[in-house]
């Protein structure tokens, strides 16, 4: 049994899925099933139980799954090891962070590190916060990049990013010739919810006065796609500014100023208290705080700034 195929057992099992599988890991789906199975035959044990909907782990999969995943993160801490011995930037650099966030807010900073650190493999995980959290303290990830407030004893968090949050209409909306709307005409307006998040909650905390009168249309599961539906004129929603940038200067989308207060998103960049970060996650730590505006960071524990190679 090797990594690659350690790799392959835990995509399959957290994706519950061959074809997402063989994407994630850039095989094809034959190529999967292949080491699958040969994993379960080294372990002479069925890992999967496979149906024509779903692939689920069985118990001793989901036994075997922990192993693989401490297998695979001593490997990476060895390799990591290994490439801090000298005094250049190298390794692995693995991040973790939602889709919206890879898409809006770090690809200048990734494109800048990748130009400055070329010898340092960059690996992404995307998904929701709360796993991105996961990863980071289950040490499969070194780095995440989540919303806050973050609530672990485990995690080091440095604010390194804040962005405020805005309601948004179709550009031709008549909501959009009006210089300030109030909350009372948005709550008659036809709403675009987040189907979860803090967006979701916002939105229904500012408009809980006016609850009964409230007309949802849709519920979406990602910014891009509300920003589309918005687009579309089929309502109103709440979406963090730096999304909408292009869509505002296209004409696409209009801001709407209310009289609620404004709201920040603020994310953090979070890591495990107790494992000391690579060249790598330092390197991109630090650049982080430069370029997103933070420049001293402040951290849910006590930690000398010293300890993150700021005076």
């Amino acid at each position: 049994m090797d990594f690659d195929q350690l790799v392959t057992f835990v995509a399959v099992a957290e994706l519950g899925n061959f074809s997402r599988a063989a994407e994630k890991v850039l095989r094809t789906q034959p190529a999967i099933s292949a080491q699958i199975r040969k994993v379960e035959e080294e372990n002479n044990a069925k890992l999967f139980d496979r149906t024509k909907k779903s692939v689920t782990l069985t118990p001793a999969g989901e036994r075997f799954l922990d192993y693989a995943r401490q297998l695979l993160a001593l490997r990476n801490e060895a390799l990591q090891v290994v490439a801090d011995a000298g005094t250049d930037v190298r390794g692995v650099l693995s991040i973790g962070a939602n889709e919206t966030t890879f898409l809006y807010v770090l690809p200048e900073l990734l494109a800048r590190y990748h130009a400055q650190y070329p010898d340092v493999r960059i690996s992404v995980y995307r998904n929701f916060s709360h796993k991105v959290l996961q990863k980071v303290e289950d040490n499969v990830a070194e780095l995440g990049v989540v919303t806050m407030p973050v609530r672990s004893s485990s995690l080091v968090v440095v604010p390194i990013f804040r962005d405020p949050l805005v309601w948004i209409a179709n550009g031709q909306s008549p909501l959009a010739k009006q210089g300030r709307v109030s909350l009372k005409e948005l709550a008659h307006q036809d709403l675009i919810l987040h189907k979860m998040g803090s967006l979701r909650r916002i939105m229904e905390k500012q408009l809980r006065p006016y609850r009964p009168q409230l007309k949802v249309t849709m519920e979406l599961t990602s910014a891009e796609m509300v920003k589309k539906f918005v687009g579309a004129g089929l309502g109103v929603s709440l979406i963090c500014e730096a999304f909408v940038q292009e869509e505002i200067k296209e004409k696409k989308l209009t801001i709407l100023r209310t009289e609620a207060e404004v709201v920040h998103r603020e994310l953090g960049l979070v890591y495990r208290d107790s494992r000391s970060l690579s060249r790598a996650a330092n390197a991109f730590l630090l650049m982080a705080m430069e370029s997103l505006g933070k420049s001293r960071p402040v951290l849910t524990q006590t930690r000398p700034l010293e300890a993150l190679g700021v005076g």
